[in-house]
């Protein structure tokens, strides 16, 4: 190999880091992106939020935005280099961004584990922290080998995964949150389903061992003593519904979801994994 290629091949794999780099004044549009900021510990460069990021509420961040409408005006003022959104962000204001010279990153809506680390990776190179975020994608997936291992052998129990209540809403195939499901070994009863809007007779008919109740606009213990009126359910007669934090279980972080997978285990009788 002569030395020019040598040149090269140095200069293409430098090319990512100084692009990265050059970003210093960061919006983020989703809560999950946002949290992501703080796990590469970049959460200095984030200037504008919306009003669910939750994770940058303590250093005041400026709110830029809700859930689904952003304050342009005001997000334009901050002078980002960089806007990190979602794919249901609205496109007219994507493309209002740009037109104002911004960059702005779109992260579609991961659809299992894998594709979580690679987003998560692709969001480190963004802001000059490649390397660590392959380490934290690497103890991820290290900490969900050993769920696993924990779990082979075992029965495939049905499980029933609730992230609404009005109207009643279950985890789908193709989602990452049925990976929470898949991963650990269960069975989905929704694995047919390809929409998630159900009644509470598919879910007796189904009869799953486990119910686990995301808090997501849910008032987990009222949704508790709803489940309780059907003790006809294996999960019901063997007291095995619990619930799970939306912010950790409905955030696509590697991080996140590991501690999601954590909670499950740890209640079907798996032991905690270390750090």
């Amino acid at each position: 190999m002569n030395k020019k290629t040598i040149f090269s091949l140095l200069f293409l794999l430098f090319i990512p880091m100084m692009f990265a780099q050059s970003y210093k004044r960061i919006i983020s549009l989703a809560p999950s992106l946002t949290q992501s900021l703080y796990y590469l510990d970049t959460q200095d460069k984030l200037v504008g939020r919306t009003s669910y990021c939750v994770a940058a509420e303590k250093e005041n961040v400026p709110v830029v935005a809700t859930a689904v409408k952003l304050n342009m005006e005001k997000a334009i003022a901050m002078k980002p280099d960089l806007v990190l959104v979602l794919g249901l962000t609205d496109a007219q204001d994507i493309e209002t961004l740009r037109k104002f010279g911004i960059k702005v990153e779109v992260f579609d809506s991961p659809k299992n584990f894998e594709e979580i680390c690679d987003q998560f990776i692709h969001l480190g190179n963004l802001v000059g922290k490649r390397k660590e975020a392959k380490q934290i994608v690497a103890d991820s997936k290290a900490k969900i080998s050993e769920i696993q291992k924990q779990r082979m052998g075992k029965p495939s129990p049905k499980i029933f995964f609730q992230v609404g209540s009005n109207p009643l809403f279950t985890v789908t195939p193709n989602t990452f949150m049925d990976d929470y499901i898949t991963l650990i070994g269960g069975k989905n009863i929704s694995a047919e389903l390809t929409k998630g809007i159900i009644g509470r007779e598919f879910v007796v008919a189904k009869n799953p061992d486990y119910i686990f109740i995301c808090t997501m606009g849910v008032t987990s213990d009222q949704e508790t003593k709803v489940w309780k009126n059907y003790p006809s359910m294996n999960a019901v007669k063997n007291n095995r519904l619990f619930t799970i934090d939306a912010d950790i279980a409905c955030q696509p972080t590697p991080i996140t979801f590991v501690e999601t997978m954590e909670v499950m285990n740890e209640t079907m009788g798996g032991e905690a994994v270390e750090n």
